[in-house]
C-alpha cells in the first residue's frame, strides 16, 4: 500500500475506486465500503481521509481515536488497499464548496471512476454535500457512485461513537463485535522499573499514544502478536499506583509462555479480550503479587473457555 500523508500532490494515472471518511476504528461498517472499492475491477483502490480530524481542527480540541494513524494504516494494508490518502485539513479546505472538492480532488487528482460512500456521507463546506449531490456530480463528470446503507448490530447503526461508548464502560466483547476484531493497542516496548521481573512475573511495558482511546484502567485478558505468533497473557492498563506516584498511563503485559529474546524497542500488537478487574492500589508489593497470580489464573480460565467453545 502506498501512503500520501499531509500532501495534495498525488496525481493518479490509473482509474481509481475511492471511499472517503474518517474511518476511525475501521469497524464493520467501514470494512464494507473498503471491501467494495478493493473489489472494483480494473481500478486501483483508494481510501481517502484527512491527516487531522476536521472536528478537532475546527473546535481546537483533541479528540480520542479508536485507531492511531499507524494502526489504521496497518489494518488498511492488510485489507488490500492500494493507496491511502491522508489529506491536509485546514481553513482553505474547510471552505471548499462540495462541487469544487469533487472536481479538484476526486476528478483532477484521483482520476476517479467509482466513489463508494455511506448513506450518511457529507462533504464540502458546512457539510453541504450529500450522496444525492455526489451522484448528480458523478453523472456530469463521468464517475459512478455506489451508496451503501450503514451496517447494523442489534438494530442500531455501527459507528465509531457507539464503539467508544462501549469501551468507556469496559464492554470489550461488545466493542469487538462492532469492530469485527478484538480491540488492539499497537505500540513500542519500552523499559519499565523492572519490579515485576523481581517478582517472577516479567512484563512488557508500552506507553499508549495520548490520542488513543483506552478502556477503564484495570487488568485484561489479552493476546500479544510477536513475529506472527500469538501469546496469551494479562495486561494492566493504568498508572501502577502500588509502585509509583507517576500519572503516566502504561499498558503492562505479562505473557504466559514467552521465554525468548527481549523485546525492547519492538512494536507489538496487543489484543484486549476480557476485563478481569479494575486497577487498585495494594498496601504491599506482596499483596500485588498475590493478586497478579490470581489474575493470571483468571485469564487462563477465560482463554480455556474460549477454546472449549470454539471446538
Amino acid at each position: 500500500m502506498k501512503c500520501f500523508f499531509n500532501t495534495t500532490e498525488f496525481g493518479m494515472q490509473e482509474k481509481t475506486a475511492v471511499t472517503l471518511g474518517k474511518f476511525d476504528g475501521v469497524h464493520r461498517g467501514h470494512q464494507k465500503l473498503i471491501q467494495t472499492v478493493c473489489g472494483a475491477e480494473d481500478m486501483s483502490s483508494v481510501v481517502f481521509t484527512f491527516a487531522s480530524s476536521p472536528g478537532a481542527v475546527l473546535t481546537g480540541t483533541r479528540q480520542k481515536v479508536l485507531t492511531t494513524s499507524d494502526e489504521k494504516r496497518c489494518i488498511l494494508e492488510s485489507m488490500g488497499v492500494d493507496f491511502l490518502i491522508e489529506y491536509p485539513f485546514n481553513a482553505t479546505i474547510s471552505h471548499l464548496a462540495p462541487e469544487a472538492f469533487v472536481r479538484h480532488v476526486l476528478v483532477d487528482q484521483l482520476n476517479v471512476g467509482l466513489v463508494v460512500a455511506g448513506d450518511d456521507f457529507r462533504f464540502g463546506y458546512k457539510r453541504e454535500g450529500d450522496p444525492a449531490l455526489l451522484a448528480e456530480l458523478g453523472d456530469r463528470l463521468g464517475f459512478r457512485v455506489e451508496v451503501m446503507e450503514k451496517e447494523k448490530e442489534g438494530g442500531r447503526d455501527i459507528s465509531s461513537s457507539r464503539i467508544k461508548e462501549e469501551l468507556e464502560k469496559g464492554h470489550l466483547d461488545e466493542a469487538s463485535k462492532l469492530l469485527g476484531r478484538p480491540y488492539r493497542i499497537k505500540e513500542k516496548v519500552v523499559h519499565g522499573i523492572a519490579l515485576a521481573r523481581t517478582l517472577g512475573i516479567p512484563t512488557l511495558n508500552m506507553i499508549p499514544a495520548k490520542e488513543k482511546m483506552l478502556p477503564p484502567n484495570g487488568v485484561y485478558a489479552t493476546r500479544t502478536w510477536i513475529h506472527g505468533r500469538v501469546f496469551e497473557g494479562i495486561t494492566n492498563i493504568g498508572t501502577k499506583p502500588t509502585v509509583t506516584e507517576k500519572k503516566t498511563v502504561v499498558a503492562e503485559t505479562h505473557l504466559f509462555h514467552y521465554h525468548e529474546d527481549d523485546l525492547y524497542d519492538q512494536i507489538l500488537d496487543i489484543d484486549l479480550y476480557h476485563f478481569i478487574r479494575p486497577e487498585i492500589r495494594f498496601d504491599s508489593v506482596a499483596h500485588l503479587k498475590e493478586q497478579m497470580e490470581r489474575d493470571i489464573e483468571t485469564s487462563k480460565e477465560y482463554f480455556g473457555c474460549m477454546r472449549g467453545i470454539a471446538q
